[in-house]
């Protein structure tokens, strides 16, 4: 059976609801970050980068949403969560969420992970009030270019449009106006009417 290592609020809620969509079996884990349980040394010899989301597999440890949305749309193909009989379309389908992990992800960090770049108080503020153009930006970005509708890839639902719909939900926290958005607004609407979406959402946040 898969285990989800998650913390509330985190990228590990994509992971979360592509594994409930899916039907797989899985237990999960929650980490209370406030009290630093992502460094302790238990938690370190599953995932020595010490965060979430984290996988456990009978074949080992995964990290990185990417992947591991990859690895359940592979390992469920029943649940048809990426067009995995087209090389060219599943490439597509990684190269969206790619650029989420690397690009949208980190520039929503600045906010809080400055220490991660620089040393000075000065440059984190610099940071924090940046935040505001590079997520939005990002985020212009996906609605006019990348956000097919009413799915990220068109009509298919798949494993991009958990992760679109969790980076999303930190768009008002990162100073980002949704009105500016309506694609992604009415992404987000569809994306919280979905069963396994409530579901998930009740177990996080309880």
């Amino acid at each position: 059976m898969l285990k989800l290592y998650f913390a509330p609020g985190t990228c590990a809620l994509a992971s979360h609801i592509a594994l409930e969509e899916a039907g797989a079996a899985y237990t999960t884990e929650r980490l209370d970050f406030k009290a630093n349980q992502q460094n302790s040394p238990e938690y370190l010899a599953i995932n020595p980068k010490g965060r979430v989301p984290s996988l456990v597999t009978d074949r080992g440890v995964l990290t990185e949403t990417p992947a591991m949305l990859a690895f359940i749309a592979q390992s469920f193909p029943q649940a048809n969560l990426a067009p995995l009989d087209d090389a060219f379309a599943f490439a597509r389908a990684q190269a969206f969420n790619s650029y989420l992990c690397s690009t949208v992800h980190v520039a929503h960090a600045h906010k809080m992970r400055g220490a991660r770049w620089a040393t000075e108080e000065s440059s984190f503020a610099d940071m924090k009030r940046k935040v505001p153009q590079t997520v939005g930006a990002c985020f212009a970005l996906i609605e006019r270019d990348m956000l097919k509708g009413p799915w990220v890839m068109g009509e298919q639902y798949t494993i991009c449009d958990p992760y679109l719909y969790t980076i999303a939900g930190w768009l008002e926290g990162d100073g980002v106006d949704l009105a500016t958005l309506p694609k992604v607004a009415d992404h987000r609407k569809r994306m919280s009417e979905r069963p396994a979406v409530r579901k998930v959402l009740a177990e996080e946040q309880g």
